[in-house]
């Protein structure tokens, strides 16, 4: 093994887990351990690739289906009958209750005693509704008979609504929910329920149906696979008798209409069992998969693995003594061939660091052996600031 003698280079970074080349052919296990590194930058490009799906996930969660029962009751107070001890008690008043909570598993939460607990791992109330509007009696309430509650304006989230207003008058309230639905949800028309067989769809889900019908039908065209063959169902929706998959979605939106509100009528009673009324309605929305506190936890012990920690500083300081040891022996071996040039060039090396380091890179002595140097303005200022920093020597001999 020839080494040159010690040249400056420029000293580079070395890596943390990579063995210097040349000392790799003294090292009969450095070829497992070059697969080895291979195998884990693998796996770490895995690792990575899961980490960014589950925090796209965690974003845009993946949904399944419940049924969102709504109740809708009313409670009252200090009405005629009621027995008061003060003069002074307040008027007579009402309240007007809506919320509703995710069904879990079928179980009713009113019926098992849990309809005001807010320990709901679903999301609240508000969150799947967009808009709600609740109609009052005009005759008894003129000036604000319509209460207007949109999501848009209102982020705070909420378990449930209440309406609160004076008076001694029973009558029917109206209450118009519109869904707020992830995504939207339309209702096909009849021709295309026949089809695939659902009343209400989202876009996507409907466009994917329509696949699937096509596929297992095998009206796919052979000889062009980007059209295929309206059977006598499909020439009812789109009145064609061929046609690409590429028109489908925009043939598919005259199919496709918003969804109605959902109408409610509720009768406020103002005499006998508080709260009044017992009636509930289920409507079927789609809910995030509880998921995320998992998720969340298996992202945190990816980055908190101390085990792992441990062996790659292990690894990376049993690479630095390998990278030491390698420069011990390189240099041995550099003096046992040739001793004498060796040291020359080393002292030669160090001589270069050391008149690199103390020199003044402000100065340039190209510049210095010319006489227009000397002929700046500074010059004279400099040189009279000199002589009168250097001792007087010549006075004091005279003195004795």
């Amino acid at each position: 093994m020839e080494l040159a003698p010690a040249v400056r280079r420029r000293k580079r970074k070395l890596p943390e887990k990579e063995i210097p080349h040349k000392a790799a052919s003294s090292l009969p296990e450095s070829a497992l351990y070059a697969q080895l590194l291979e195998l884990e930058s693998r796996i770490d490009a895995l690792l990575a690739r899961k980490k960014i799906e589950i925090a796209d996930t965690l974003k845009n969660p993946m949904r399944i289906q419940k049924m969102l029962r709504i109740y809708v009751f009313n409670t009252f107070a200090n009405q005629e009958g009621a027995h008061t001890d003060s003069k002074n008690a307040d008027p007579p008043s009402w309240s007007l209750k809506i919320c509703g909570r995710i069904l879990e598993d079928g179980a009713d939460p009113a019926a098992l005693g849990s309809l005001n607990v807010s320990s709901s791992p679903y999301p609240k109330f508000s969150s799947f509704i967009r808009k709600m509007t609740v109609y009052l009696d005009q005759n008894l309430y003129p000036d604000n008979h319509v209460i207007l509650w949109e999501n848009s304006r209102s982020p705070a989230l909420h378990e449930g609504f209440e309406v609160k207003r004076k008076g001694d008058k029973e009558f029917t309230a109206i209450v118009r929910l519109e869904m707020d639905f992830v995504p939207e949800k339309f209702r096909l028309s009849p021709a295309l329920q026949e089809v695939l067989g659902v009343e209400v769809e989202t876009r996507p889900r409907t466009i994917a149906a329509l696949w699937h019908y096509i596929k297992t039908r095998k009206l796919q065209i052979p000889g062009d696979t980007s059209s295929f063959v309206c059977d006598p169902p499909l020439r009812k929706v789109f009145g064609e008798e061929n046609l690409k998959f590429a028109v489908v979605s925009q043939k598919i939106i005259q199919h496709l209409t918003s969804l109605k509100p959902i109408h409610l009528e509720h009768k406020i009673k103002l005499s006998g069992n508080c709260p009044a009324g017992n009636t509930c309605y289920d409507v079927p929305v789609d809910v995030p998969i509880l998921l995320e506190r998992e998720m969340s936890s298996f992202l945190t012990d990816l980055e908190r693995n101390k085990e792992v920690d441990a062996f790659d500083e292990a690894i990376s300081a049993a690479i630095r003594k390998i990278h030491e040891h390698y420069q011990r022996q390189a240099f041995f071996l550099g003096f046992s061939h040739s001793p004498a040039e060796f040291i020359n060039g080393l002292l030669a090396s160090q001589a270069r660091d050391l008149k690199l380091l103390g020199a003044d890179t402000s100065r340039s002595a190209e510049n210095e052996r010319r006489s227009e140097f000397y002929n700046q303005t500074w010059v004279e200022d400099a040189v009279i600031r000199y002589l009168n920093r250097k001792p007087s020597f010549s006075a004091e001999p005279r003195n004795k």
